[in-house]
C-alpha cells in the first residue's frame, strides 16, 4: 500500500512550485513530501509535510473545518520576481492552492515557524527578523488568525505539519549543525542587501489537537 501510494504520488501532476520529493518516513511510519526553498504543498489526506528552516519562514495554513492544509517556504519578504523564494509571492501560492482545493479564506488557522539568525555577525542584514515581521503582517492584513509560533531565536528548525489534523511537530536544530543552511542564509542575506536600507536535536513541542483549543 505504501509503495503504490508513493508511486501515485510521485506520478501526479505537479503545478509550478509544487514540492515533488516524495519518500517513506521510517521515524513517523508515514509517507512524506519535503517542501524546499520557494515550494508549496497542499494536502488533506495523511502525510507528513516537512521542511527544514534557518532565517527563512515556513506558513503552515489550515482549514479548521475542511481539514485541509499546506505549507510553503520562503527565502526573503518580497522581490522583484515571480518566485515562490520570495514572501510576497510563496503567500499568495500557498493560499490560492487551498481556495482552488476547497479550502474557505474564513476558516484559515496560521502557525508560523522559522526567521532564526542563524549566523552570527550579521544583525545588520537580519532576514529572519524581516521575513518573521512580513509574514504576521501578511496574516494580519488578511485576517488569518495565528495560532501557534516558533519563531526569531538563533536555532534551526525542523518542521512537520500534519494537513489532516493540522498539528505540527517542531524540532529545534544545535546552530553547529547547520552548515548547509548556514550557506542558504548567507545567499539570502546577499540579495538582501540592497533593500536592507528601506548535540542532537531538541523537541520542542507537539501543539494540541485542533479540537483542544476550540
Amino acid at each position: 500500500m505504501t509503495g503504490s501510494r508513493l508511486s501515485r504520488l510521485r506520478a501526479a501532476p505537479r503545478r509550478p512550485g509544487e514540492a515533488s520529493f516524495f519518500w517513506y518516513d521510517t521515524h513517523f511510519g508515514n509517507e512524506a513530501v519535503k517542501v524546499l526553498p520557494g515550494e508549496y504543498f497542499v494536502e488533506s489526506e495523511d502525510i507528513l509535510i516537512m521542511t527544514t528552516l534557518g532565517s527563512c519562514i515556513a506558513a503552515c495554513l489550515w482549514d479548521r473545518d475542511r481539514r485541509i492544509g499546506g505549507m510553503n517556504h520562503f527565502m526573503l519578504p518580497e522581490g522583484d520576481a515571480v518566485d515562490g523564494r520570495y514572501g510576497s509571492y510563496a503567500m499568495e501560492l500557498l493560499v490560492n492552492e487551498l481556495l482552488r482545493r476547497g479550502a474557505a479564506r474564513t476558516s484559515l488557522d496560521a502557525k508560523v515557524f522559522g526567521g532564526a539568525q542563524v549566523i552570527a555577525g550579521m544583525d545588520s542584514v537580519n532576514v529572519g527578523e524581516r521575513n518573521t515581521r512580513f509574514v504576521l503582517e501578511y496574516l494580519r492584513t488578511e485576517g488569518i488568525p495565528v495560532v501557534a509560533r516558533d519563531v526569531l531565536d538563533v536555532h534551526p528548525r525542523k518542521v512537520c505539519f500534519m494537513p489532516a489534523s493540522g498539528r505540527v511537530v517542531v524540532k529545534r536544530l544545535m546552530a553547529s549543525k547547520a552548515a548547509a543552511l548556514q550557506q542558504q542564509d548567507r545567499a539570502a542575506a546577499q540579495r538582501a542587501r540592497p533593500a536592507a536600507t528601506g548535540g542532537g536535536t531538541v523537541d520542542l513541542f507537539v501543539d494540541p489537537a485542533p479540537e483542544a483549543r476550540r
